[in-house]
């Protein structure tokens, strides 16, 4: 609705006899909206296969979402000039990487603690991913309730973090126990996930 009367506003500027016309809309979006809408693209084209077990179905789902959101992202980009992504030190694609080679079982790491805080530093990357590129669609609420509530409670991004969580809290190592237990999901949105 907004954008339609951003646009007819727009096409009645070519009313005027002379230009150039720079004029204010005399309204600003409403940003009263609490829930996230549904994000563009949420269609997913991979193939599906009877065959997958839970951990894999999650694992192609986080993928074809990612590359959804991957777009967004890269609006967020161009709109803002900046990025909160980084402190992991990993592109966006090896975040996803790292996350399916451990879910997988294939994440060769020799030092247990390094790995915890590596995973730690790929979630907040993760979160950072999926915010900005959230924040580039239309109509979305910016809000810190809305978009934790969004991404915890609705995308693969935060069910893939909490299936690292619960092989964390198989492991033997304290690094990797204390990753599962505080440092991977927030406490406030642990309820999503029992």
């Amino acid at each position: 609705m907004f954008q339609q009367e951003v646009i007819k506003h727009a096409l009645g500027l070519f009313e005027y006899p002379s230009g150039p016309i720079l004029q204010d809309f005399p309204r600003d979006a409403d940003m009263a909206q609490t829930e996230p809408a549904v994000p563009a693209c949420p269609v997913d084209f991979s193939a599906r296969a009877d065959s997958l077990t839970d951990r894999e179905k999650l694992l192609q789902q986080f993928r074809a979402e990612f590359s959804a959101m991957n777009s967004w992202h890269t609006i967020a980009l161009q709109q803002r000039q900046r990025t909160t992504t980084g402190i992991s030190g990993l592109s966006a694609d090896s975040v996803v990487q790292l996350f399916t080679d451990f879910i997988q079982g294939n994440c060769e790491h020799d030092n247990d603690k390094e790995l915890a805080d590596l995973l730690r530093r790929a979630a907040e990357d993760l979160k950072a991913f999926y915010f900005e590129a959230l924040a580039a669609q239309p109509d979305q609420p910016t809000s810190d309730k809305a978009l934790a509530a969004w991404f915890w409670g609705q995308t693969c991004g935060a069910a893939v973090i909490n299936e690292a969580r619960k092989i964390c809290l198989t492991s033997e190592t304290k690094e990797m126990l204390l990753a599962g237990k505080l440092l991977l999901v927030p406490r406030s949105q642990m309820y999503r996930f029992a």
